[in-house]
């Protein structure tokens, strides 16, 4: 079993800069690829950005490509979402997730992929 806590949503106008953060507890993190998804109000949960066991993969929603960087310190048992050049489309709760395999695949943007998630975090972005 692996527990999820995300923390670092908050308010941000249009163009800024935040960092999500997810840090797990229970079983060892370094055996997991892990994900970002986000929810709009009204929307499916949809795919941000998913990570190999050793950070050494990563892969992105069209979406957030060339703005949104994922990142985990496995010794710290923490994964990132460094999220620029935010939009007011970037606004939802952000949930981080875990897969019990290593490494990332092209079904790694599908939610069903993986199982254990956070509670989330929200983010705003004003225009």
């Amino acid at each position: 079993q692996v527990q999820l806590v995300e923390s670092g949503g908050g308010l941000v106008q249009a163009g800024g800069s935040l960092r999500l953060s997810c840090t797990a507890s229970g079983r060892s993190f370094s055996s997991h690829a892990m994900g970002w998804f986000r929810q709009a109000p009204g929307k499916e949960r949809e795919f941000v950005a998913a990570i190999n066991w050793s950070g050494g993969r990563t892969f992105y929603a069209d979406s957030v490509k060339g703005r949104f960087t994922i990142s985990r310190d496995n010794a710290k048992a923490t994964m990132y979402l460094q999220m620029n050049s935010l939009k007011p489309e970037d606004t939802a709760d952000y949930y981080c997730a875990a897969a019990n395999q290593l490494d990332i695949y092209s079904h790694s943007s599908d939610r069903y992929h993986y199982d254990y998630w956070g509670q989330g975090t929200q983010v705003t972005v004003s225009s």
